[in-house]
This record gives C-alpha cells, sequence and structure tokens, in this order.
C-alpha cells in the first residue's frame, strides 16, 4: 500500500482507514499517517471514525523495529504512547470500528477513543505483552487501568489473555459487537450521532472527565520515556 492510512470525508465524519496490506502494524509510518489525518480531520472539523482492513484492526507495533533495538525503536514506542495520549484528548468525537484483531498496542488504541463498535468472529482482542517475554509498559499499565473494567484489569494486564469481541465487550476493550456485515453502518451511526453533539461541550467535558486519567497517562509516559532513554546505548 503506498498510504498507510486512507482518509475520507463525509457528511462531517472523518474516516482513518488504517491499511497497510497485512496486519496493520503500528510503524512509524502508520503512526505518522495517522498524526496527520487526525490534523486533517480537526482542519475539516469532523469526527473521526478509526478502522482497519477486514479482520485485522491492528496488531499493535512493527515488531520488526522492536526487535532491532535502538533509537528507532524507542521512538515507536513513544510516538504510539502520545498517539493514544492525543485520541484520549482529542477535541471532537473519535469512534473506533474494530474490524478483527486488536492486539496490544492496536488493543490501546481501542481503550483511547469515545466509543468503540468491533464486529463478531474468530479475532482476538487483547494485551498480549507479557505473554511474548515484554513487561507491560507503565503506559499500559496506565490506559488499562483507567479504560478496562475494574474485575479485568488485573487479568488483562498480568496475565495477558485473549478475549473474543463478545468477552472484549465485558472486559472494556469495546462497548459493543455486531455483526461483521453490519460494522461499518452501526459504526458511522454512532459517530453521526456524536457528531451532532456540541462539539465544545463535548470535548470540555471529555477533558474534565479524564482529567485525572490524562495526567496519570502522561506521567506513565514520561517515565517510560526516561527508562527507554536511558538503555540506549551512549
Amino acid at each position: 500500500m503506498s498510504e498507510p492510512v486512507q482518509y475520507r470525508l463525509q457528511d462531517g465524519i472523518a474516516t482513518l482507514a488504517m491499511d497497510d496490506g497485512k496486519v496493520n502494524a503500528l510503524s512509524l509510518a502508520m503512526l505518522t499517517a495517522l498524526n496527520a489525518a487526525l490534523d486533517r480531520a480537526l482542519q475539516d472539523k469532523a469526527a473521526v471514525l478509526l478502522t482497519g482492513r477486514a479482520g485485522t484492526f491492528s496488531a499493535g507495533f512493527d515488531l520488526a523495529v522492536m526487535g532491532g533495538g535502538g533509537a528507532k525503536a524507542v521512538e515507536m514506542l513513544l510516538a504510539g504512547f502520545r498517539l493514544a495520549e492525543r485520541l484520549l484528548s482529542f477535541p471532537a468525537p473519535v469512534v473506533a470500528a474494530c474490524s478483527g484483531h486488536a492486539v496490544a498496542m492496536g488493543a490501546f488504541l481501542l481503550l483511547s477513543v469515545d466509543e468503540r463498535i468491533g464486529a463478531e468472529g474468530a479475532f482476538r482482542i487483547g494485551a498480549n505483552e507479557v505473554a511474548i517475554g515484554l513487561p507491560m509498559p507503565r503506559f499500559g499499565v496506565e490506559i488499562c487501568r483507567q479504560r478496562l473494567a475494574p474485575a479485568h484489569f488485573n487479568r488483562a494486564v498480568i496475565n495477558a489473555p485473549f478475549y473474543s469481541p463478545a468477552d472484549a465487550v465485558a472486559a472494556g476493550f469495546l462497548d459493543r459487537a455486531v455483526p461483521e456485515a453490519q460494522l461499518a453502518d452501526e459504526a458511522r451511526l454512532v459517530a453521526a450521532r456524536l457528531a451532532k453533539l456540541p462539539r465544545s461541550v463535548h470535548t470540555a467535558t471529555k477533558l474534565r472527565a479524564r482529567a485525572a486519567a490524562l495526567e496519570a497517562l502522561r506521567a506513565a509516559i514520561a517515565a517510560d520515556e526516561a527508562e527507554l532513554r536511558a538503555a540506549l546505548p551512549i
């Protein structure tokens, strides 16, 4: 794919469709494209509908870059964390249409938006960092603490389970799961409803409701950044 994120504006809704032709890895290129698309949505004064390709929302960070380590991996991680913080405080409604698997950072994106509709099916949703031998970053702990159902927080973060879409609703990764064929229409209806809310009031209330969560998340990102940069070779 020449562009990892496709942008479409219709009826005041900006659809941001991730599609790298594979698993929608959150590479630096994908993250940069997502931020550029969000900038464009702000210029268009649009509500945002974030989705993926059929069968995959996002498989998380680019594991090839992660495995290589070094400054490039650190910049990718921090860019992902900061994108989530941006979505959580975005001054317009943001809806996610989870089109399939959402793993690790892909699942954290779901936790960063205002409303989440997922496709039913044999899809896996969850934070698998511990399962692949990575300590959960402070950012991941904090976004899960703020958005997951309390009864699922410890299990989801520490034991690294994958949830089906139906179980992801109970856990708090999704708000609702619908048949895959209905996903686009259902998510668009939600985005249209949120787009009609008074924008300044919606934003002010979002920021008021999430003030403590955003403060904790920003502190977690700063601590992760300090640790990651300290580990880089001099």
